[in-house]
């Protein structure tokens, strides 16, 4: 169980910090069970009510300063999710979406980039589904590193390229 004031990462709704741990009273709630009440931290909107026990839902801590860096360092080693078929990378990508895996986000990020790349090259446009995933792998990915790195999200990509061009 997590502590309130602690920042989770709560499936694909993302980064949220707890805002409470309770039992609410709500009409066919048990108040033997208690719930995590979240607060999306990059998502605007309603309090997220969880029972602390959820099995459904991906729910783990948000990396450390220390994993978030060493995590930035392994991009270049981190590999591609190369699929040939279209249907089959866009379930990969799907599962990578809500493993909640940073690493499996980095991939998609990879595999979306380099493929639009190939496309421009080619004289066509990226497709919409590396466009979409690619766009949620960053987001997801941002806002971990973003809490775990305390800065603000929109400087992520700056820092991760500063870094990354540092090691070369």
């Amino acid at each position: 169980m997590f502590e309130k004031g602690r920042y989770i990462v709560y499936g694909t709704t993302g980064v949220c910090e707890i805002e409470d741990i309770t039992s609410p009273d709500i009409k066919g709630v048990s108040e033997d069970r208690l719930y995590y009440v979240l607060n999306p931290c990059f998502k605007k909107g309603n309090r997220i009510f969880t029972p602390v026990d959820n099995e459904k839902v991906v729910i783990r801590a948000v990396m450390t300063e220390e994993e978030a860096s060493l995590l930035v360092d392994a991009i270049p080693t981190i590999e591609e999710l190369w699929e040939k078929d279209d249907k089959v990378r866009e379930l990969r990508y799907k599962e990578a979406i809500r493993s909640c895996n940073p690493k499996e986000w980095i991939q998609i990020i990879k595999t979306s980039y380099l493929r639009r790349e190939q496309r421009r090259a080619q004289g066509k446009k990226a497709t919409t589904v590396d466009e979409r995933y690619f766009k949620a792998a960053e987001d997801h990915l941002y806002a971990e590193l973003s809490i775990a790195l305390k800065m603000p999200k929109e400087e992520v990509r700056d820092y991760i390229q500063a870094r990354l061009e540092k090691k070369q």
